[in-house]
């Protein structure tokens, strides 16, 4: 009964997060619109979207080759598990043992080289010069967030996801200043995964400003709504993660039935519902960057992982 309970849990899950990922896309954009003063799209308008994207047949250069074609399924099935390892309303679920943090950002890592190569490989000016950008911002944010986790392992002893939320929802780590730091890290990467201003500006359709948008001006069809859906997905699943490591409460114990799932049901959703509302706030209130001043963007949240992990070794010398 055990095992089977996990596996109807994970299935919940994953179908949770699938159906979630284009609402929370949508609903951040109707929030931001909402407090710059102008009514904006449905929040259900990314359904429409991809519904109209998914009836029509991608369009291929050319010159390009097989990669232009499974890049986008190879990006989304890596997110996609990437997701399942990440718990929201229930702990326990049958890949927990699987849900190492390490492993998340390997998956994170290859829907980013399979985003890379696809914008690579028409070799379109726009294509290259946003993969250029996507890697060398990944060479900032990747060290950001194995710090990040480094730190998280040091306090919870594991750098399984499962155990760290369960450890953190006991309240045995306290409030650290270490977790302050790496919460703003994690944060700040988050913001840069996914393309968030002020790390992206697609609005305006320059070449300066864009950098995800750029490896994605040859993809139509279903594979731009491959694309688009697999960075809905991200964004949900970067605030899951957020909210399972800082945000435990509500979640389901490991073996509790169906009436603790419908709790952390209404949790997670309250939390994933603040987090998407913090981030339209911050997108609204702060000024836009250039691209130049990513790489600053990103080196403070390295400095601020690197900070959480020096005060946690010095606290954990002194003790």
């Amino acid at each position: 009964m055990a095992l089977l309970g996990a596996v109807l849990a994970q299935l919940l899950h994953l179908a949770l997060l699938l159906a979630a990922a284009p609402l929370v896309v949508g609903g951040t954009r109707w929030m931001k619109a909402r407090l710059t003063g102008r009514r904006g799209p449905s929040p259900l308008q990314p359904f429409r979207d991809l519904d109209k994207l998914l009836r029509k047949r991608p369009l291929l250069a050319e010159n390009a080759s097989w990669i232009s074609e499974w890049a986008p399924h190879a990006a989304l099935a890596a997110t996609i598990l990437a997701a399942a390892l990440v718990p929201s309303f229930a702990r326990g679920m049958v890949l927990a043992p699987a849900a190492d943090l390490v492993l998340l950002a390997g998956l994170l890592a290859i829907a980013r080289v399979a985003l890379a190569l696809a914008g690579m490989d028409v070799g379109t000016a726009f294509g290259g010069l946003g993969a250029a950008r996507e890697m060398s911002f990944s060479a900032f944010a990747e060290p950001a967030l194995i710090l990040c986790v480094l730190v998280l392992a040091i306090l919870a002893g594991t750098t399984n996801l499962d155990v760290i939320a369960a450890t953190m929802r006991e309240g045995q780590l306290g409030l650290r200043v270490s977790l302050a730091l790496a919460l703003l890290a994690l944060a700040a990467v988050a913001v840069a995964e996914n393309a968030r201003i002020p790390v992206d500006n697609p609005a305006t359709h320059l070449e300066l400003t864009m950098v995800h948008e750029a490896m994605l001006l040859e993809s139509s069809g279903r594979h731009l709504a491959l694309w688009e859906y697999q960075s809905a997905l991200r964004l949900t699943l970067w605030l899951a993660l957020l909210a399972a490591v800082f945000l435990p409460f509500g979640t389901a114990p490991a073996g509790a039935g169906p009436l603790a799932w419908v709790l952390g049901l209404l949790a997670w959703v309250a939390k994933i519902g603040a987090l998407a509302a913090v981030l339209a706030a911050f997108e609204s209130a702060i000024a836009k960057m250039r691209v130049f001043r990513v790489p600053e963007f990103l080196g403070a949240a390295l400095l601020l992982a690197l900070m959480a992990a020096a005060l946690l070794f010095v606290s954990t010398g002194l003790a």
